[in-house]
């Protein structure tokens, strides 16, 4: 399963309304290669689900990951921070071995 802070939602929310989705959209979290320790995140809004989706829900925010990337993301908490390190979505991975000074990639 992969949770979402009462933070992350409240942003989530305040994106998906500043872009006038609708219901149909939800959150898509996928890693993928790159990024100075290996592995990247990334986030995005969809509205299309493939068969093999992991589909989770946390304080009403529908999260779906690719099979591949929820080897890498099971457990995985998503917040947002606005603080001086800089502003936006962080992820507190716990299959994460090492990470990039920035969050924004990591090792397995």
């Amino acid at each position: 399963m992969i949770k979402v802070t009462d933070t992350a939602k409240n942003q989530l929310d305040k994106i998906m309304t500043e872009k006038n989705y609708d219901d149909s959209y939800f959150l898509r979290v996928a890693v993928e290669g790159g990024g100075c320790s290996g592995l990247s995140y990334k986030l995005d809004f969809d509205n299309k689900s493939k068969e093999e989706d992991q589909v989770f829900e946390d304080k009403g925010v529908k999260v779906v990951v690719d099979m591949k990337s929820f080897l890498y993301l099971a457990g995985t908490t998503l917040d947002f921070s606005e603080g001086l390190n800089g502003t936006g979505f962080t992820f507190n991975n716990p299959n994460a071995t090492r990470t990039c000074g920035c969050g924004e990639s990591f090792a397995v």
